[in-house]
């Protein structure tokens, strides 16, 4: 896992430590502009804007991945089994996935803004 030395030191320490922001507190949790989201660490595109939902989480959601971007792992921390989302290409921590979201898939893709990089469809 290669660590890219532009990070700041909040992005290295949700990406790499798996820490979280603080609910509510993210750039992209009331951002809903057209494009796609991606690995703040290697840059590759993991999410798109059309997958993207408010989930009165304090994170941002999506109810799913693009195809083969996303790795998942048993975390069992904080006393409780939740499954823990990284970024395929670099293992970066992402955040989590849940099985309580909106349909076709019913999932809840539970991402850091920290962890994540945007560029809209114009750009």
């Amino acid at each position: 896992m290669n660590k890219n030395p532009n990070l700041t030191a909040e992005q290295a320490n949700i990406c790499f430590l798996k820490g979280t922001e603080p609910p509510f507190s993210g750039k992209y949790y009331e951002f809903y502009e057209n494009g796609v989201y991606s690995c703040v660490n290697c840059g590759e595109e993991l999410f798109t804007s059309d997958t993207k939902f408010h989930s009165n989480s304090g994170w941002p959601s999506f109810f799913a991945p693009i195809e083969n971007k996303i790795a998942e792992e048993i975390d069992s921390s904080l006393g409780m089994q939740r499954t823990e989302v990284l970024c395929k290409k670099c293992g970066a921590h992402l955040g989590h996935v849940f099985n309580d979201g909106p349909n076709p898939t019913g999932m809840r893709y539970c991402i850091n803004s920290l962890a994540l990089n945007f560029k809209g469809n114009n750009e």
